[in-house]
């Protein structure tokens, strides 16, 4: 299995218990669609290696207890630790219109339907309160929120984004910031 015909499911987070049980995190919108799990790919020095799974537990917030087939113990677990997971893209469900996978928009020009073409999406950042797109902007990295009114729609075959992005977003990330002069700051005395 080749990682371009991947997507990253989560990593191994730390071992639980002494039988060889890790807790992974989950880094899915929908974690119980995962329950069922088989088999994942962990990735171990470089090379995606196909682990059995045995038990899934998922559990609140992300995370699931994971028992691998062949892992009997606290010590053959714990090199596993923070190594990550990865499914086939096959597993995933096909979406269309505005919906898409983080992983599938990486490289995807960013196309701003009143500015035209502006620049490249290199990551995205999942954070607790809101995800961001990052784009590659005349050489700034420029966050754009992931909310239905900004992100419209995806064309696969272009390999576009389209956007509407909120007026002065691009300023916030190229305005140059300045700073006092040394000796024009006021003094008090």
């Amino acid at each position: 299995m080749q990682y371009n015909d991947c997507f990253q499911l989560g990593h191994i987070t730390r071992t639980h218990g002494t039988r060889g049980e890790v807790v992974i995190f989950l880094d899915v919108d929908f974690p119980e669609d995962y329950e069922e799990l088989d088999s994942v790919f962990v990735e171990i020095k470089g090379q995606l290696v196909p682990y059995f799974i045995k038990n899934i537990n998922v559990q609140k917030g992300s995370k699931a207890i994971v028992k691998f087939e062949d892992i009997n113990s606290i010590e053959a677990a714990t090199p596993l630790i923070n190594c990550a997971l990865f499914l086939p893209e096959e597993n995933l469900d096909d979406l269309d219109g505005s919906q898409f996978y983080y992983h599938e928009i990486i490289g995807f020009k960013v196309v701003d339907e009143k500015l035209g073409a502006l620049g490249t999406v290199t990551t995205v950042y999942t954070m607790s309160t809101q995800d961001l797109i990052a784009m590659s902007y005349n050489g700034n990295e420029v966050l754009i929120p992931v909310n239905d009114d900004i992100v419209l729609r995806v064309d696969r075959e272009q390999k576009i984004l389209h956007v509407a992005l909120p007026e002065g977003l691009l300023e916030v990330y190229t305005e140059e910031t300045t700073t006092p002069e040394d000796g024009q700051e006021d003094e008090q005395e």
